[in-house]
């Protein structure tokens, strides 16, 4: 696929994985233009000013919930990346109805807005916390799923294809656990809510690499799942905080003790390939199905689970991943 001649567009292009796909879009693949289209003024000057300032770089004021506005700026664009969401699982509980609105009804927008601007490919991100969802913000991202994979249909007759990337927790994002237990540190007591918490870890650059990658590879209507390692929590706190009193306060509402990436129903519609797996819709036998003799079939009742994963991140690893957010003295690796 050639970038060179693409208009791209991201939604929520200035949190932490808009700026990392933008840099590396930028840097490696050169797009004719690329649009950064968010509703933080404040941030899109400050990452104007951090040396997003090329030619070929356009900013947009606008809102996922403002269907028209999705509208105007899709003009031209032949490629759509939906970043934008609320994410944090404390404030989509206390604020439901604006989860809803920005996650699904937003979804729904940049779907229109998509079909009716002839952008040919629009790729969503999710969650591993949609796969059997036990908060609000799992139900949104499930729910967001559901109408990016079944808008193909809704799309018929057009060039318009949706697909969507699902993938675990990734180091370093905003209201991540890393940063979080960083500044915890210069305390010397970390919180951990249950010592038995497992969770998928992604780095942003293999993320938004992952997410390129599959851009390139879409034929519209799947779910691209990245094999990824798993990680104890309080291994983590360990690595971050050797000398830190780790305090255990107890599993938070809306949270699960490990997380899964894909659960036994989908496993049968489900073909793994060497370093992915692909969901194909399985509401649906008429589109989606490109992958059905590209890899091979899963086991009956098979899920990807983080406490189950036969991948594991060792202590050498945690310590290279964290070492990039280090602001204050340095752990020691020995």
């Amino acid at each position: 696929m050639d970038w060179t001649n693409q208009v791209v567009l991201i939604t929520g292009g200035t949190g932490s994985f808009g700026k990392k796909f933008v840099q590396i879009l930028l840097e490696e693949y050169h797009p004719a233009k690329l649009i950064i289209f968010s509703r933080d003024e404040l941030k899109q000057h400050e990452m104007r000013m951090g040396g997003f300032d090329l030619p070929n770089l356009r900013y947009f004021i606008g809102d996922v919930r403002d269907v028209l506005r999705l509208r105007r700026a899709m003009h031209g664009v032949d490629i759509v990346v939906h970043a934008a969401a609320l994410k944090q699982v404390p404030a989509c509980e206390y604020n439901p109805m604006e989860a809803i609105k920005t996650n699904i009804l937003g979804s729904s927008n940049v779907i229109e807005a998509a079909i009716d601007s002839g952008v040919k490919k629009v790729l969503a991100l999710s969650t591993d916390k949609a796969v059997n969802p036990v908060n609000l913000y799992g139900a949104t991202k499930l729910a967001a799923e559901k109408l990016f994979v079944q808008s193909n249909a809704y799309a018929a007759g057009t060039t318009t294809r949706f697909s969507c990337v699902r993938y675990g927790n990734v180091v370093g994002s905003r209201g991540s656990v890393v940063p979080m237990f960083i500044k915890q540190r210069q305390s010397g007591r970390l919180t951990i809510t249950d010592d038995r918490m497992t969770r998928f870890w992604i780095s942003l650059e293999e993320g938004v690499r992952f997410v390129i990658r599959c851009i390139e590879l879409m034929h519209g209507g799947e779910v691209f799942v990245p094999k990824t390692p798993s990680m104890y929590i309080i291994d983590l706190a360990k690595a971050i905080a050797p000398e830190a009193e780790l305090e255990i306060i107890g599993i938070r509402p809306g949270e699960k003790l490990h997380e899964m990436l894909i659960h036994e129903d989908e496993a049968r519609s489900t073909i793994e390939l060497e370093d992915m797996f692909v969901v194909q819709p399985t509401a649906a036998l008429w589109f989606g199905r490109e992958w059905e003799n590209q890899g091979k079939t899963l086991p009956e009742g098979y899920r990807y689970a983080s406490d189950t994963n036969d991948q594991w991140i060792t202590g050498e690893q945690i310590h290279e991943m964290i070492a990039p957010f280090e602001n204050d003295a340095q752990i020691d690796f020995t």
